[in-house]
């Protein structure tokens, strides 16, 4: 009866990588993002209702930064726009087509924003 193998010890010492200088920190640079300054951000507001039930959504895209400044950046544009919303995957979504409404408050704040779409 032989062994049962249980773990990567037990493969034979796979190497899974062939670059020396693999960094395993290189992995969570999205994380160690500095956020650019407003005026540096290249942002994108974006219309959708494709795939959400014919439910109309203001999408916001191109924002450099950590997460937990970009939840923020959503969590303002949801209070003064006063509607719900998300963020995940890097983008902001904000319920309903509220572009002309985001993108002014956006630019107050100093971000440069463009009309992406319809």
């Amino acid at each position: 009866m032989t062994k049962k193998k249980m773990g990567l010890e037990d493969l034979g010492g796979f190497v899974f990588s062939t670059n020396d200088d693999f960094d395993e920190n290189e992995l969570t640079d999205n994380e160690q993002q500095e956020a650019l300054d407003p005026e540096d951000q290249d942002l994108e507001a974006h219309f959708s209702n494709k795939g959400r039930g014919g439910k109309t959504v203001t999408i916001i895209k191109g924002y450099v930064g950590p997460e937990e400044d970009l939840i923020a950046l959503g969590k303002k544009l949801k209070k003064k726009c006063g509607v719900g919303g998300s963020t995940k995957d890097g983008e902001i979504i904000i319920q309903g087509d509220d572009r002309e409404k985001i993108m002014e408050i956006l630019n107050k704040e100093g971000y440069k924003v463009k009309r992406v779409g319809g």
